[in-house]
Parts: structure tokens; sequence; C-alpha cells
């Protein structure tokens, strides 16, 4: 096997992401105080498909001019819809789970797609590492640390978050997939389209949201469709192109520690001994995961 490619304008870029996502946990967890999850999704997702038309119009104009090849739309759609159907189930989760949990738990819990990523690599019938065992081990005391009561009891929050990261784990091996064979851009802001709407359509049949909500929520709401949905996602996808996915799901579970940090500062929402244990263990699981192996011959 080649040596794995690590480029370090596709770290930062990821970095960025993460630190957005992190800082983005308290912009949904405000938002809250204004509108309902599927609203607050529906319209940041169809923000963030907005901002990204320029760049699009953009960057096509000037490919144009300098005789670029331009990419065909059949990956892009299809890539962008498949995207945008898996982040808009896993953003709803996430963000109903911020409703009954604390913005750093969230954040630690979510990081979990970091071991779930090689998990699934059994469906491509990839071999599992015995880090991936040790790790996954750790990771599961840690949860129990974070998530669970006296009572041994799972939150609610804590239950929704979880199987959003699941989902999220399936969103980057997605991303992997079709991210090498179509624009970034135009595939961001295509999944973007698809769960905005499909989140809009929701809202209108679950929540009735009203105009003057969106503008007492326009902050969060800004930043959470401009800068952690159109920006942040955008850097992910055009980040991952050259990047391993394990390596760019290390990087992006900075987010965790970026959440706890701002929910702490800008919430007040302090985390126990214990779950600062449990923080702790979760976060040495992900990166144990991440460790460089031995090497291994030619496959």
């Amino acid at each position: 096997m080649g040596e794995t490619k690590i480029s370090w304008k596709s770290s930062l870029m990821l970095f960025l992401a993460a630190f957005i996502w992190g800082t983005a946990f308290v912009a949904q967890s405000v938002g809250m105080d204004y509108l309902g999850p599927l609203s607050f999704n529906g319209a940041r997702f169809l923000m963030g498909s907005a901002v990204l038309l320029p760049v699009i119009v953009f960057n096509r104009t000037r490919g144009i001019k300098e005789g670029k090849p331009v990419s065909g739309w059949k990956d892009t759609v299809t890539g962008g819809v498949c995207c945008g159907l898996v982040l808009c189930a896993a953003a709803l989760l996430q963000q109903y789970g911020i409703l009954y949990t604390t913005v750093g738990k969230a954040g630690f819990i979510t990081t979990l797609y970091i071991i779930l990523v090689p998990f699934f690599g059994i469906f491509l019938k990839k071999k599992i590492p015995g880090k991936v065992w040790a790790g996954a081990a750790i990771a599961a005391f840690g949860m129990y640390l974070l998530c669970m009561s006296e009572s041994l009891s799972l939150g609610r929050g804590d239950t929704l978050v979880f199987l959003c990261a699941v989902l999220f784990s399936v969103h980057i091996l997605v991303i992997d997939y079709f991210s090498p064979k179509a624009d970034g851009v135009e595939l961001s802001c295509i999944q973007f389209l698809t769960a905005g709407v499909i989140g809009s359509i929701l809202a209108f049949v679950f929540e009735r949201p009203d105009a003057g909500a969106f503008l007492k929520g326009i902050v969060p709401l800004a930043y959470a469709g401009i800068l952690s949905s159109g920006v942040a996602y955008t850097l992910q996808v055009v980040g991952q192109r050259d990047m391993d996915p394990t390596i760019a799901s290390l990087i992006l579970s900075l987010e965790s520690v970026v959440s706890m940090l701002a929910g702490w500062v800008i919430l007040g929402q302090a985390l126990t001994g214990r779950e600062l244990t449990g923080c702790g263990l979760v976060f040495g699981a992900v990166i144990l995961v991440q460790l460089p192996g031995k090497k291994a011959g030619a496959v």
C-alpha cells in the first residue's frame, strides 16, 4: 500500500471546520430559544445552500474562461442528494438531542463517529486493527461516565446525539466516496439544499414556524447557516479530497474540545468531575484509534 497522504492545506481546512462546528453547538442551543429543531435546521441549511450559489457561479465562469473541464452533474447531484439525506437525519437527531443535554456532552458524544468510521469498514470488507477494539472499550467506559446517571439510565438527549454520531459516520464515508468524483462546493450546495428542503417541509407540518421567530433568532441562525453549514461543511468536503478518511475524522473530532470550552465560557455549562473524566476517556480513545500503526507489507 502507498503512504497515506497528509496535506497541510487540507488539514487546516478540516481544523477550521472543527472549530466552527464546536462553537456552532452554542448557536444551535441558543437558536432553540426562538425556533423549533425542524425550523432551525431547515432554515440554516437553505441559508448554507444559498451562500454557496455565488461561489459556484464564480468557479464555473472562471473554469470556462481558463478552459478547465467542467465536472459532470450526475455524480454531483447523486452525491449531494445522498449526503443531504444523511446530513438531514443526523442534524435533526443532534438538534433534538441538544434540547435535553449540555453542549459539551453533545460535542463529545458526536465525536464517537471517529471510532464508528473504522467499525463501519467491516461492511467494506476492511480488517479492524486491535487498537480500534481497545479504543471502543475505552470510549464505552468514557460514555458510561459521561452519560449514565446514578440510576443507571441513559438520558434522552445523550441517546439522540449518539444516534446522530452513527449517522455522521455514514456521512463521512459517503463524502469519501463522492468527493473525488464531484466538485466539492457544488456537492456541498446540493446536500444543503436537500437537507434544507426536507427540514422545511417537516417544519411546516409539525411546527408551524413564525416569521417573527426567525428574525429574533437571526444571529445564531446566521452563524449555523453561513459558517457552520455554508463554510464548514464545504471545508470538510474540499479538505477530505486529499485526506484519508480516518485522519480527516481525527482532525474533525477536535470539535468536541471546542464545544466543551464554548459551552463553559459562553453558556456557563460546567461539567462535573465524573463527566470531565468521561470526556477525557472518549477523546483519548479517539486519539488512540488514529495513532499510526506498524507498517504492513504491500497488499
